[in-house]
């Protein structure tokens, strides 16, 4: 086990009168390699959970550990936790800033007071994992696309070898093909370096086929922890807090409904044209 959440509760302003609670006793483990899937409807509590994995925010009641060590004790090494768990926020390429992609992505490992080598070879190895092409290294992040951006503003965040990687709706704004080519370039990183992703969303379907796991929140509680599989078969409860089941699941439910022989468990629309095929050959 990596990570810990152990009973953590949270509140925004806190003893005043516009008290309000945003996470209520949440218990999670983050296993090592894990790809996990963490979705809510807005306010369920989501962003301001992925906030304590780094420290941004402490914990009003319970622990956050990491590798067995709580966190909050005075005496941890918040700075080297935020090495150590990379956040990513929200439209990251608003964070760029230096004169050119190589340096920005330079800047964290810089800090970690790493050797002029060492830094460099991060930076370049994080600009090649997620596919930012030699020519654009030494151009000002500013006149690259907007996929470009983001791609080079996580690779910043990779290039410290985080161990997990936390990402905040990484795909709002892109277009679906965009989405695509970040989602299938996170998955190669995961499956190339080991690190843990959790990755925030409020898409089903790329939750669906990404994640090993989805995390459910909902009015700062889980609602559900478990694989994909499982997850999505609360569909009723999923629509009744505002969320719901991939796309094709859903066609999956309406053709069972339909007097079709269907599994309703499938996730993504390869699965269901093999799960159609079998069920109903004439």
């Amino acid at each position: 086990m990596l990570m810990l959440v152990n009973n953590l509760t949270y509140r925004y302003n806190a003893g005043t009168p516009m008290e309000s609670v945003a996470l209520k006793d949440v218990n999670i483990q983050i296993n090592k390699g894990e790809f996990i899937g963490l979705i809510g409807h807005t306010g369920s509590g989501k962003s301001t959970l992925v906030q304590h994995l780094n420290g941004l925010l402490k914990p009003v009641e319970g622990a956050v550990y990491f590798n067995g060590e709580d966190i909050s004790d005075p005496d941890f090494d918040l700075k080297s936790l935020r090495f150590k768990v990379g956040l990513v926020f929200q439209y990251p390429e608003h964070q760029l800033f230096e004169a050119d992609v190589f340096s920005d992505v330079c800047f964290g490992p810089k800090n970690m007071g790493l050797s002029k080598k060492e830094v460099e070879l991060r930076a370049f190895t994080a600009l090649k994992q997620v596919g930012i092409e030699d020519e654009y290294f030494y151009q000002s992040p500013f006149d690259l696309s907007g996929g470009q951006k983001r791609r080079v503003a996580i690779a910043g965040v990779l290039a410290m070898k985080p161990e997990v990687l936390v990402l905040d709706e990484p795909t709002a704004g892109l277009d679906p093909r965009g989405r695509d080519d970040l989602l299938n370039m996170l998955k190669s990183v995961q499956e190339e370096t080991g690190c843990t992703i959790v990755l925030v969303s409020h898409s089903m379907e790329d939750v669906a086929r990404y994640a090993d796991r989805i995390i459910v929140m909902n009015k700062g509680e889980v609602a559900f922890d478990d694989t994909p599989q499982e997850v999505f078969k609360h569909r009723d409860e999923l629509k009744s807090i505002g969320l719901g089941v991939p796309d094709i699941t859903e066609t999956m439910y309406k053709l069972k409904e339909a007097g079709f022989k269907v599994s309703t468990d499938v996730l993504t629309v390869e699965e269901a044209v093999e799960d159609f095929i079998r069920g109903n050959r004439c």
